[in-house]
């Protein structure tokens, strides 16, 4: 069995693409995608939700492994384009998160909501006016028409 799996291995080894994909350079920044990908995928969310430390600890892990990444023989360009991808989307919710938190993006969202909840305020409470003017007339035409059986009644 050792035999077989010696063999496969020197196989696999002997041809460079194979190689390559059978190897840490190619499965460590393979997995490794999964952050820049969740940061990108972030960037939708409410920047209330970004945590300005974890940001900031992102952005210089994904600057010291896209410096790594060129110091290793040989160089591993796909670790590198992961950690180049992850510090720009890292930086992008870095700079949300400054802009909410620092520079007023808070107030002006806050502002906006108001603003949102107000306009839906008025549009309900004039649905529901126009519901109760209807019920309204429903309820006087219902009595309308009892008085005349009423009246009908005590004219016979």
């Amino acid at each position: 069995m050792a035999a077989a799996i010696s063999a496969l291995n020197a196989k696999i080894r002997s041809q460079p693409t194979l190689s390559y994909f059978c190897s840490t350079h190619f499965w460590g920044p393979f997995s490794n995608f999964g952050i820049p990908i969740a940061a990108i995928l972030d960037t939708q969310k409410d920047p209330e939700l970004i945590s300005g430390r974890m940001t900031a600890a992102l952005t210089v892990y994904a600057g010291t492994f896209m410096r790594y990444s060129l110091a290793v023989t040989p160089k591993n360009y796909l670790l590198f384009a992961c950690h180049f991808i992850n510090f720009g989307a890292q930086s992008t919710q870095g700079v949300r998160f400054l802009r909410y938190w620092h520079y007023g993006g808070r107030e002006e969202a806050l502002k906006m909501k108001a603003q949102q909840g107000l306009q839906m305020a008025k549009t309900d409470g004039t649905t529901v006016l126009q519901q109760g003017e209807e019920r309204g007339k429903s309820i006087l035409h219902q009595g309308e028409a009892k008085l005349k059986e009423v009246k009908d009644k005590v004219a016979k």
